[in-house]
C-alpha cells in the first residue's frame, strides 16, 4: 500500500493555530482582521465565479465542435479577409500586401 505524503507538510494543530491567531492580531489590529477575512472571502467568490464561467465557455465549445463535426483551424481558416469572386486567392493576398 502506497502512503500519502503531504504536500505542504503537516497541519497544524490546535496550539500552533492559536499562535497564528495571535500573531495576526498583533500585526493587523483586532478591528482589521473581520475585515481582512471578509475582502478574502469575496475575492474567493468572484474567483470561483469566474473559473466556473470559463469551464461552462469551454464546454460549450467542446460540444458545438463535436456537433458540428468542425475542426477549429477551419473555423479560424474561414473568419480571414474574403476572397473576391474575380481573382484567385493569391490575387487577394497580393491585393492586401500592396494596400498596407
Amino acid at each position: 500500500m502506497e502512503q500519502m505524503i503531504p504536500l505542504f507538510g503537516p497541519v497544524p494543530g490546535g496550539m500552533e493555530m492559536m499562535v497564528i491567531l495571535l500573531i495576526a492580531v498583533l500585526l493587523f489590529g483586532a478591528n482589521k482582521i473581520p475585515k481582512l477575512a471578509r475582502s478574502t472571502g469575496e475575492a474567493m467568490g468572484e474567483f470561483k465565479k469566474g473559473r466556473q464561467e470559463v469551464e461552462e465557455e469551454l464546454k460549450e465549445m467542446q460540444e458545438g465542435d463535436v456537433d458540428t463535426g468542425t475542426d477549429v483551424s477551419r473555423d479560424a481558416a474561414t473568419d480571414s479577409e474574403p476572397v473576391s469572386d474575380t481573382g484567385s486567392a493569391s490575387d487577394a493576398e497580393t491585393e492586401t500586401e500592396t494596400n498596407e
